[in-house]
């Protein structure tokens, strides 16, 4: 397997620490709001990942974080916590409880996404708010080693006493943008950052005062409490490769000596009309939206799959709705197939290479295709070669076996028989709409309605 690595600008052979074992840490998400598309295309990626590591035989340890502390408005740790936020958005008390709360409701709805969108669910799903001793131990670490000095609003990692930083992406001169936002004049240098902010109404105690940990710190602290001080791969959005994930090796490196990841991925941005799909830009769309549209969440997974993950998409709905017919085509073809068949060997070389060609979804994706139309494969073979390769695209492309169709879905579906016999489309596509409501989807065949379920 060869996968792109950030941090040495090449493709590189991946062969792991421990012969057959991986751990894998993965940016998850702030949970104050719920997480938009463009924040699960990421997580689309790092199951791709932990799917094809799997696939290749490998024994996967997955951490993922969720962020309910810390995390400023602004990587230059500027501005208000986004649990602060949140808590004012929905009038909940401005307590370490209010906060747990608010965080249990949006952590609650991120795992109903990765549920919808067939993500595997991490091995480990730390909170940030539950590791602060982790946390301020690493602190005292780099205390010790002299790489941190206090100001008045808290305590930040001297960059300037660690000569490697900005390894990551090159960055060798100071973010003039991030110098203009910067609102410390106490810092040593712009790009300082964080480690442990004051606040004496809200927090938790620590040897430098009441408050609670900088946004970067928690990610070092708890991946290396579960996959060790120096781990295989960590995955996150490109926009993370600047700021916080030079910012967690220059901690995690400075806490320990040790080099803190050896590999390093990131994904392209999900876009509407070429811009970053942002909260702050108002653009957001979730998984919700979708939904309520009629489509099939797993529509977006596929998507996703179509574009490199190193490669950036351009979302709209015209878009999904093909990839949502694409994706129930595929359905058809594989779920009505007889089983007791094996795996192709030639088509199972041709899908093995493409994924294992630093992730290669969309060749791996043609593949698929190639060999559902290809006649001199038998049907059973198809299916068991289909089934094989779906346990890395995670398209869940069986669904249709074993559905079980309830009678007043049924007598809709006959309605609208009439209704299209009729030539009453209007009625037709009322009568569509409740079909997609109960979660199924009607597609119209030369052989008639097709029903298919949605997730």
């Amino acid at each position: 397997m060869f996968l792109y690595n950030t941090l040495t600008k090449k493709k590189e052979e991946f062969v792991p620490l421990t012969p057959k074992k991986v751990g894998v840490y993965n940016c998850g998400p702030t949970v104050y709001d719920y997480v938009h598309i463009g924040n699960l295309r990421s997580y689309i990626f790092a199951d791709t990942l932990r799917r094809a590591l799997e696939h290749a035989g490998f024994d996967v340890t997955q951490v993922m974080n969720i962020t309910d502390v810390g995390h400023l408005t602004s990587d230059a740790d500027t501005g208000e916590d986004k649990m602060m936020k949140g808590l004012k958005r929905e009038g909940l008390p401005v307590t370490r409880e209010g906060m747990y709360d608010l965080a249990t409701k949006y952590t609650d709805a991120f795992i109903e996404n990765l549920a919808a969108l067939n993500i595997l669910r991490p091995h480990v799903l730390p909170r940030a708010s539950e590791h602060i001793a982790e946390q301020i131990d690493v602190i005292k670490r780099l205390e010790e080693k002299d790489l941190t000095y206090v100001t008045k609003d808290g305590v930040y990692f001297a960059t300037s006493r660690y000569p490697k930083y900005g390894a990551l992406g090159g960055i060798t001169e100071v973010d003039e943008s991030v110098a203009r936002v910067a609102e410390n004049t106490e810092k040593e240098s712009p790009r300082d950052f964080a480690l442990w902010k004051f606040n004496n109404e809200l927090g938790w105690e620590s040897p430098w005062g009441k408050g609670f940990p900088g946004w970067h710190i928690e990610c070092s602290a708890m991946s290396m409490k579960y996959l060790g001080e120096t781990f295989d791969i960590h995955t996150g959005g490109i926009d993370h490769i600047p700021v916080h994930h030079n910012n967690e090796i220059a901690q995690s490196e400075g806490a320990t000596g040790k080099q803190f990841v050896r590999f390093w991925l990131h994904n392209a941005f999900l876009n509407i009309a070429d811009e970053k799909i942002a909260k702050s830009k108002g653009n957001q769309i979730t998984l919700r939206d979708i939904q309520d549209k009629g489509l099939e969440p797993l529509a977006l997974r596929y998507l996703a799959l179509g574009a490199h993950y190193r490669s950036s998409l351009n979302f709209t709905w015209e878009a999904l709705q093909a990839a949502e017919t694409a994706l129930l085509r595929l359905r058809e073809n594989v779920s009505g197939l007889p089983t007791g068949g094996s795996v192709s060997p030639e088509y199972k070389k041709q899908f093995d290479e493409a994924i294992f060609d630093d992730l290669g979804t969309p060749q791996a994706l043609a593949v698929l295709w190639d060999m559902i139309r290809d006649e001199n494969v038998s049907p059973a073979d198809k299916k068991e070669t289909a089934l094989l390769f779906d346990s890395v695209l995670g398209l869940d492309m069986a669904r249709q076996e074993n559905v079980t169709v309830p009678d007043d879905v049924q007598k809709l579906l006959k309605d609208r028989e009439n209704a299209r016999n009729k030539k009453d489309w209007a009625l037709a596509d009322e009568i569509r709409i409740k079909i997609e409501d109960a979660g199924f989807a009607v597609k119209d065949t030369e052989e008639g309605q097709k029903m298919s379920q949605k997730r």
